[in-house]
């Protein structure tokens, strides 16, 4: 089994939540590949911004996309291959600012792939601004006098989008956030997995979430109950808040006559099976 590791040199600054991603992304694929997975049935994508340079560093196939296209891209594949199983890599900037109708689109559609949010809470790449998921009273190069908009929750924002697999994980709990995101690749349907990452260089989240982050003792039973959760002012949770089963996008596709005729569509998955 090789590292998944390319030749590339690392940027990331030390300390970045982004390396505990990226061990994390390496432990889930390796254990997809000892379940018999083939590395080449699993792409990736990734937008622009401080979590896209995993691109350079994982060593899988995928396509580096526009700022904010991540997850269209992933779309896009998805169709043309079905039996490929795709994980894009997005910002909380790339993916719930620029990207954010692509992001909603694809919850709502049950797309089956799996979005990955390094939630940083700024811009980190570009120096700090505040972006989409940064707290009230964050100052940074944008909001030198401390943001005044409210933060989107990520998790009950996807929920309401429709997202059938949504969960959280710490960068710094690399087992724990590598079982999760096994579970969000292998789930069929629209997968998206928050991972609060903090940023050493613009905000340092590491204090915070070591004191008040805690696991979810099981998959909350309704989705009030997730998110109330989600949103607990005292504690960030960390699991899994909706698992739940239902047709996915292509296959709806598949089966509408406007796409294809019967010979068409059996022919085409004939191709990927």
């Amino acid at each position: 089994m090789r590292s998944l590791i390319s030749k590339k040199e690392n940027t990331w600054c030390v300390g970045c939540g982004n390396f505990g991603i990226f061990s994390a992304v390496r432990k889930c694929l390796q254990k997809m590949v000892e379940e018999g997975h083939a590395l080449e049935d699993i792409v990736m994508t990734s937008g622009i911004g401080c979590h896209g340079k995993i691109f350079d560093y994982l060593d899988i196939s995928g396509l580096y996309g526009l700022h904010g296209r991540a997850v269209a891209t992933a779309q896009g594949i998805k169709l043309a291959n079905p039996k490929l199983r795709v994980i894009s890599f997005g910002g909380d900037g790339d993916s719930l600012g620029e990207g954010l109708e692509h992001t909603l689109f694809a919850a709502k559609r049950n797309m089956d792939v799996t979005l990955i949010l390094h939630n940083n809470g700024n811009y980190g790449l570009t120096t700090g601004q505040a972006s989409p998921l940064s707290n009230l009273g964050y100052k940074g190069l944008s909001t030198p006098q401390g943001n005044v908009e409210k933060p989107f929750n990520a998790v009950t924002l996807l929920m309401e989008a429709g997202a059938t697999f949504v969960a959280r994980g710490y960068s710094a709990k690399i087992d724990h956030l590598a079982d999760i995101l096994h579970k969000a690749v292998m789930h069929k349907g629209f997968s998206f997995v928050e991972v609060l990452q903090p940023c050493v260089s613009y905000l340092n989240t590491y204090q915070l979430f070591n004191q008040h982050t805690a696991l979810l003792p099981e998959t909350p039973a309704d989705t009030e109950t997730a998110r109330k959760l989600a949103r607990d002012p005292q504690t960030y949770y960390l699991g899994v808040f909706r698992e739940e089963q239902h047709r996915v996008y292509h296959e709806e596709v598949l089966s509408s006559t406007a796409v294809m005729n019967p010979s068409q569509r059996k022919q085409y998955l004939k191709d990927f099976q």
